[in-house]
């Protein structure tokens, strides 16, 4: 954060060549400064290069208003708080104002009063961009006076007349003004609330109560709303959504390389002392896999989505399972495998709205997304019939038992007397620790189960493979 500018006083604002300009006005020049520089408007968005991205900075050359529709987990809150980057470091306004007053033209009776009264001597205070922006959370009980304001009883005990502004106490848009105002989940409002956003969204003032109040605000107004509820419950009334100037549609991530990037970048890994965290390309692929399933599943609800933090949080889990396995065993390497899989339920069941239109459990449904992944990703690997001579050993009688806590060396007894094995699990491993072979096998067993080669039982915690 740089200093603040040095002018105190309206006098030496105006001496310094300060020119005023409006929220959009400033908006827009650096936004046409970044594209000219070639810099990025968003850091920290993956993926939205080619279609969000450019909506945006359309909608903000022109501008507009915006709604940024999406499911959940699309990245629509992180974008618009991004918004306030685009705005300049400092701004002057009127010092003491509810309404951060432009020193040239204050909108407010109390900025007016001030100006009239101190003329050059007025004090000016800086406001740092991160100050001016304003984020609200609807919910069905957010009222008028929440966001745009009443009349304080206090004030007018005091003596003064209820038409008199200064009566007033001004709500959270108004407070907002010369920066960017969010709602969040904008059909939560009640049809009430959103009828006081009428004027402000169009003719930039407001009204409170049945009083003259014309605050001329000059604000960038932004919201968020998931499609379920802007499309199918029609929960934002169509005047409203005719004042939004743009809207702008999110997506999740087109490809699992994607997701995994923002996983990678998102992700908090626990870090422990004399543990080693490794994790073989295959996992991580199978752990964003899982939630492409998902989202593609009829037992999941696709109305409501199936966000990336599914992915951030199942990633997470799977490590923690490791390492909670190594400091258990005393093992210096960390490696997930199939059998930490089932440490998933706690970040995957909270994540998915399912269709309760069969008869299968949320378990039995996480299960069946999991054993589609794990083929997916065992078939990108190797062809099932290249592993014929594994299948052969299982048809001739052989059995093989792993678990969650199992040691990593156990994996390794008896591994040459399976034929192919031990080549396969060294090949997809890429590399001979115990804990990475152990990895490796698992997953070599489980694609050979979710293919139909091999049958697997879940007894006691322990994953058991056999012959078909």
């Amino acid at each position: 954060m740089s200093a603040q500018p040095a002018p105190r006083t309206l006098g030496e604002l105006r001496r310094s060549g300060y020119a005023r300009r409006s929220v959009r006005e400033e908006i827009r020049s650096n936004v046409i400064r970044r594209l000219r520089a070639g810099e990025k408007l968003f850091s920290g968005i993956i993926g939205y290069e080619d279609t969000v991205v450019p909506a945006v900075e359309n909608a903000l050359l022109c501008g507009h208003d915006m709604i940024f529709l999406g499911e959940r987990g699309q990245a629509k809150t992180r974008m618009i708080r991004a918004l306030a980057e685009l705005l300049d470091e400092w701004l002057p306004a009127i010092a003491n104002t509810e309404t951060r007053d432009e020193p040239e033209a204050p909108v407010s009776a109390q900025g007016r009063a001030l100006v009239a009264s101190h003329g050059d001597a007025t004090p000016i205070e800086w406001i740092h961009r991160d100050a001016r922006y304003v984020e609200k959370l609807a919910t069905p009980d957010v009222s008028v006076a929440d966001l745009i304001g009443d009349v304080d009883p206090i004030k007018v005990a005091e003596g003064r007349s209820l038409g008199d502004e200064l009566t007033m106490h001004f709500g959270l848009l108004p407070r907002a003004n010369r920066g960017v105002f969010c709602i969040n989940e904008l059909p939560d409002l009640s049809e009430k609330v959103q009828v006081a956003l009428f004027n402000v969204m169009e003719e930039r003032d407001l009204q409170i109560k049945g009083y003259q109040v014309r605050l001329p605000l000059d604000v960038l107004v932004v919201a968020s709303a998931n499609p379920e509820d802007y499309t199918s419950r029609g929960r934002i009334i169509t005047p409203l959504k005719d004042r939004y100037g743009s809207q702008v549609r999110t997506h999740y991530p087109a490809t699992r390389e994607l997701e995994l990037r923002i996983v990678d970048q998102e992700a908090e890994l626990p870090a422990v002392e004399g543990v080693e965290v490794t994790v073989p390309e295959f996992m991580r692929n199978l752990s964003a896999e899982i939630t492409f399933q998902a989202r593609s599943s009829p037992d999941v609800s696709q109305l409501s989505g199936v966000s990336v933090r599914m992915s951030i949080a199942s990633y997470e889990i799977l490590v923690a399972s490791s390492i909670r396995r190594a400091l258990r065993l005393g093992e210096t390497r960390a490696v997930p495998r199939i059998s930490d899989l089932d440490a998933l339920a706690t970040s995957i069941l909270g994540k998915l709205e399912l269709e309760y239109s069969g008869d299968g459990s949320p378990v039995d449904v996480v299960s069946e997304l999991t054993k589609r992944a794990t083929r997916v990703v065992f078939e990108e690997i190797a062809d099932p019939d290249e592993l014929s001579s594994i299948v052969d050993a299982f048809d001739s009688g052989w059995n093989v038992e792993v678990s969650a806590e199992m040691p990593s060396e156990d994996y390794i007894v008896g591994l040459d007397q399976i034929p192919g094995l031990e080549q396969w699990a060294r090949k997809v491993a890429g590399g001979d620790s115990p804990a990475a072979l152990a990895s490796a096998i698992e997953f070599l067993l489980d694609g050979l189960h979710s293919c139909n080669r091999l049958n697997k039982k879940q007894v006691d915690g322990s994953l058991q493979y056999g012959a078909r």
